[in-house]
């Protein structure tokens, strides 16, 4: 399922036209970007300088359920789990990143992302949950969407969420 989910998006990606915007993709692919909540402690949802966004770590927010997608990979959860988790997260950081600079097709590049998997000590495929948000990136924003990245395990993660991400975007001014 996974491997035709993936093959969907980047067809999708493919067909991508210059004067369709990422709001119109999101539409297209029945996304609706959630509202941006507030921090839950002492930080901000992001940065600017200049042309760069720093987006802080976010997780897999299921607001219909009122939580976030929780557990390790490798025991609660399937890779399959992790990339609907990962396609989540990233979601609700263009909600965020849309609060930032108002209108996504400002997004010049999709510069760097960390993915961090909440994995059992012998979970080794945290790139599989991490293409999840990859995926989406490129459906989203087509060749300006791929980007440097790091998908790396971790013993724990804030909540027992399933993974966090943070990225830095390149934006017009």
């Amino acid at each position: 399922m996974k491997n035709t989910l993936t093959i969907i998006l980047l067809l999708l990606a493919a067909q991508v036209s210059k004067a369709q915007s990422p709001e119109s993709r999101l539409k297209e692919m029945g996304i609706v970007l959630p509202a941006v909540g507030n921090p839950v402690a002492n930080y901000v949802k992001f940065v600017r300088s200049g042309n760069l966004v720093f987006l802080s770590g976010h997780g897999p927010e299921d607001k219909t359920k009122g939580g976030y997608i929780t557990g390790k990979l490798g025991k609660d959860l399937s890779i399959e789990d992790g990339y609907a988790a990962a396609k989540l997260t990233g979601i609700s950081l263009l909600a965020t990143l849309q609060a930032a600079v108002g209108d996504l097709g400002k997004v010049k590049r999709i510069v760097k992302v960390l993915g961090m998997v909440n994995g059992t000590e012998s979970f080794t495929d945290q790139p599989k949950v991490i293409n999840g948000f990859s995926d989406l990136m490129v459906a989203v924003f087509g060749d300006a969407g791929k980007h440097a990245r790091s998908a790396v395990g971790m013993a724990s993660l804030p909540f027992n969420m399933a993974v966090e991400i943070e990225m830095v975007v390149e934006v017009e001014n």
